[in-house]
């Protein structure tokens, strides 16, 4: 697939489409050349930014994901703690200031349209074509290796891939920051989001110039195909067993694009001896601060040497107990201070079972002994697999500010470090006599210490929150009950409660009292004001102040707006559980 090709071999060519100064940081919008594809030249749009007057730079390359933009707020959060970087557009969207190119705007280039006022020069693939979220060409897949008019190979070929040729473009990613003066072409790393995680795995899989890598909800889990050919040069595998840098893999424990299961193979597949992850338990897709940091974190530790991560926790998965009551002991490197240590496991780990992104993972807090952190993990049935991990909360030297998987800029002054998961089938559990111990519960949640650790939220600066608790058939509803709970708000507000594409508006009178709500199935609409028939078959149920529901139909959209910004202090919740 890569034979012949050299990323160093063409000039770069590389034009400047905006250039401007920011924080002590020089940014610039510009292009440089891929390659020439039938006689036409590629260019691939991108934003550069480096610190001013700095010099012998890390260099990174920052690729996006589907869907998303190429983000001045990553190479500008970046030079400030003292990198270069290149944020690629291979799907041709740039946001930055004075030089916004969306969907529509793509489009405009497409067409020629130079007249139009909101008219800007991006990424132009010339005769191939790597856009996506639209690709340029509709019968476009990523996941083909099919020949069209928009192919470099007129018979089945790796190199048809779009996926082949947005790697080509970060690898000659590469190739331009070795060029830059300021930066150190013997320290580059990539990292990705979502695509981007793919195609940083593919990058540093097929470049040996990566140093270090950092992939986040990607990259290990396309794995089959019906062409034997893309799997035998496209899929995960191929790649991740080349791939030999130091590499951190963020895999939150619910994402439906790389899944927290075949990240166990990918970490037997890599060769990679220095390697990490973190995984939040519950988040699909999207991450908090304190796990987002982790590709910083390893920047600094790989391509700076500024910075001193554990090792990854040791996890011992126990079935034989004299209590028949599985246990765990987590080794947690104790070389930063220790906030916490808290297992998950789950009984709703199947890959193949349509579960992945509403599996519920039940919280066991771990507790210091002379052998380590143990916690025991009671089931309530034997008849299905175990799946359990470990996260270590480490406090930081310093607080640390980035930009995540989305471009949102936070600051952190802890992050996540994971074991790696461990599985256990029924019959494991049959054959070491582990026992039943902890029956179905009618009460949902207490609300009392801790209990955020089984709820989720992708905002932790608001009050509002999420689970999958009523997913776990440990939590499932009887027939014919209804879902009770107390809340406390200070000030009149509006309780906004959730469950998938249902929710209901409950007016809260305020004061010290706590106040108490009862709800059954038909209190509950969709966008469409259909009402929610059984609790039955439910994933999510939520709590906040503000939804919105949406649905399609006929091409139509409906929404229904809940709720208002929340006055006053933040509720407080008191035992939900189910009453007949």
């Amino acid at each position: 697939m890569w034979d012949g090709f050299d990323p160093r071999a063409e000039p770069l060519e590389v034009e400047v489409l905006r250039e401007w100064e920011e924080d002590g940081v020089s940014l610039k919008v510009l292009r440089y050349r891929v390659g020439v594809f039938h006689g036409k030249t590629a260019m691939m749009a991108a934003v550069y930014g480096v610190p001013i007057g700095q010099q012998n730079l890390p260099g990174l390359v920052q690729i996006h994901g589907g869907g998303q933009y190429a983000d001045f707020k990553a190479p500008l959060t970046n030079a400030k703690r003292g990198y270069a970087t290149i944020s690629i557009a291979w799907a041709g969207r740039i946001a930055a200031p004075d030089y916004l190119v969306n969907p529509a705007v793509v489009k405009l280039f497409w067409d020629n349209k130079t007249e139009h006022p909101q008219y800007r020069v991006t990424t132009e693939w010339g005769h191939v074509d790597g856009y996506h979220a639209p690709s340029r060409n509709p019968g476009n897949q990523f996941p083909s290796v099919a020949p069209a008019v928009w192919t470099l190979d007129p018979v089945p070929s790796p190199r048809n891939s779009p996926w082949f040729l947005c790697t080509l473009a970060a690898r000659r990613a590469l190739t331009f920051l070795e060029q830059q003066q300021e930066v150190d072409g013997s320290r580059l790393g990539v990292y990705g989001h979502s695509m981007g995680g793919k195609i940083t795995v593919m990058t540093a899989g097929s470049d040996d110039r990566v140093k270090a890598a950092a992939p986040s909800c990607g990259g290990i889990s396309d794995r089959s195909n019906a062409s034997t050919l893309y799997e035998d040069t496209i899929a995960d595998d191929v790649f991740l067993t080349r791939l030999s840098c130091p590499i951190f893999f963020l895999s939150p424990a619910n994402d439906f694009h790389g899944r927290i299961n075949d990240l166990q193979l990918a970490l037997d597949e890599i060769k990679s001896v220095d390697w990490r992850v973190t995984c939040a338990p519950h988040h699909n897709h999207q991450d908090t601060a304190e796990y987002e940091v982790a590709s910083q974190l390893w920047f600094d530790q790989i391509l700076k040497g500024t910075c001193h991560l554990p090792k990854t926790p040791g996890f011992l998965l126990q079935l034989e107990t004299a209590t028949g009551i599985p246990a765990c002991v987590v080794q947690p490197d104790a070389s930063l201070p220790i906030q916490s240590v808290d297992v998950f496991f789950t009984r709703q780990g199947d890959p193949t079972g349509g579960d992945a992104i509403n599996r519920f993972w039940h919280h066991v807090p771990a507790t210091e002994t002379d052998h380590g952190w143990t916690a025991n993990l009671p089931l309530s049935d034997v008849d299905r697999p175990l799946w359990a991990y470990a996260n270590v909360r480490y406090d930081l030297p310093k607080p640390v500010t980035s930009a995540g998987y989305y471009y949102r800029v936070s600051t952190t002054k802890q992050f996540v470090l994971s074991s790696r998961m461990e599985m256990r089938s029924a019959n494991d559990l049959a054959t070491a006599g582990v026992q039943a111990t902890r029956p179905p519960s009618l009460v949902v949640e207490t609300f009392g210490p801790g209990w955020e650790h089984e709820w989720f939220t992708y905002r932790p600066e608001k009050w509002g929150r999420s689970t999958h608790k009523i997913y776990d058939r440990f939590y499932k509803a009887p027939t014919d009950s209804r879902l009770a709970f107390s809340v406390q708000s200070a000030s009149p507000n509006k309780l906004v409660v959730g469950l998938d594409a249902y929710a209901t508006e409950i007016a809260l009178t305020g004061g010290p009292a706590f106040q108490p709500v009862i709800l059954s199935p038909e209190d509950f609409q969709n966008a469409q004001g259909d009402t929610l028939n059984t609790w039955q078959g439910l994933k999510e149920l939520r709590l906040g102040e503000q939804e919105t529901l949406k649905a399609t139909v006929n091409g139509k959209q409906t929404r229904k707006e809940l709720g208002t910004a929340w006055q006053g202090d933040e509720p407080a919740f008191s035992t939900m559980r189910w009453e007949r």
